[in-house]
């Protein structure tokens, strides 16, 4: 075989994976618009694709089902979400655990909270979107695995991450910590469920400022 074909072959495969990468962002991102807006159950492959600038090929090259780029755009915001909690805490805890402080009093504790929550993405879509993939398992039975799946891997990965941070922060929680960390999630989806209900307009920061800081220093102590 000519080496010359399989040295351009290696060097077609880069592009080619990169080209695939921004095709699947784009239909990412078109689904996300489009769930928000329509539903999952009403949002069709051609709308999808549409938005994106695509064909029907185009996304069927990527996805063998509207439910599997659905599981894809879940999976992305989460590792998205996750990665700004660790930005947070590695911007405003870090530093002062790096500094030799052994005790973080309440007040420092809502100034780090305060402020991790302001990285948070402010995009009301994905409360919308979230909401969607709830009913869509919820009417589904071939679709409630694959979302407890989700759920628990995210509660999973959140819980790992805060009881960590409390730890650095000479904190506990005084229930289990899976629960409590369940219990602000909820507290946060019920406050962004609120407020697009109301019309809320202010970020989410300023929504929940006060309560999420004022539930945890309720289910922790220090240590």
């Amino acid at each position: 075989m000519d080496s010359t074909a399989l040295r351009d072959g290696r060097d077609d495969a880069p592009a080619e994976s990169a080209r695939r990468r921004r095709t699947r962002a784009r239909l990412l991102d078109a689904a996300f618009d489009v769930f928000a807006e329509q539903g999952v159950r009403a949002a069709s492959v051609e709308t999808i694709a549409e938005a994106a600038g695509f064909t029907r090929g185009a996304f069927y090259s990527n996805f063998s089902t509207k439910e599997e780029l659905f599981f894809a755009l879940m999976e992305r915001e989460k590792t998205m979400r996750l990665e700004q909690l660790d930005q947070g805490l590695a911007q405003h805890l870090a530093p002062l655990v790096e500094s030799g402080v052994t005790e973080i009093d309440d007040a420092q504790v809502i100034d780090i909270v305060t402020k991790i929550l302001e990285l948070q993405s402010d995009d009301r879509r994905w409360w919308l979107v979230q909401s969607e993939f709830q009913l869509l398992a919820l009417r589904d039975a071939t679709i409630a695995g694959g979302y407890l799946a989700f759920q628990d891997g995210f509660y999973r990965d959140l819980t790992e991450i805060v009881i960590t941070a409390l730890a650095s922060a000479h904190r506990r929680f005084t229930i289990d910590p899976a629960e409590a960390v369940r219990v602000i999630a909820e507290l946060c989806a019920s406050g962004e469920a609120h407020a697009l209900l109301a019309g809320d307009e202010r970020k989410f920061a300023e929504r929940l400022s006060e309560s999420v800081p004022a539930v945890l220093l309720a289910l922790t102590e220090r240590i």
